[in-house]
């Protein structure tokens, strides 16, 4: 079926969109950190389900794009890490945010 000109589905949003935070892990990662500012590796763990070691691959990803920034501590005797977004982490969210909603929003009922 071919689309009319009304009708196109907007096919340059989804070509266009961030494939490092599309990947679901990321993405949670990204909303999570967007939505709570900054959180330890422990709350992201039990809100993403993943091991700490697949977090700590896909942290490391987002660090190495400057879209988050973790931060090796102690608090009392205990190691904590800690991660937010940085300003390009979320400069970058917000863009994909408006490029799935362009998507969605131009797709017929």
């Amino acid at each position: 079926m071919v689309a009319r000109k009304s009708e196109e589905i907007p096919v340059q949003s989804l070509i266009d969109l961030d494939r490092l935070i599309h990947e679901p892990a990321r993405l949670t990662i990204m909303m999570l950190l967007y939505v709570v500012e900054s959180a330890d590796f422990t709350f992201l763990m039990n809100q993403t389900g993943l091991t700490w070691g697949n977090l700590s691959s896909h942290m490391s990803k987002l660090e190495e794009a400057g879209y988050v920034a973790v931060e090796k501590k102690f608090v009392g005797k205990k190691p904590s890490t800690m991660a937010h977004l940085t300003d390009s982490g979320r400069d970058a969210f917000q863009t994909y945010r408006r490029q799935m909603q362009l998507l969605f929003d131009g797709l017929p009922d």
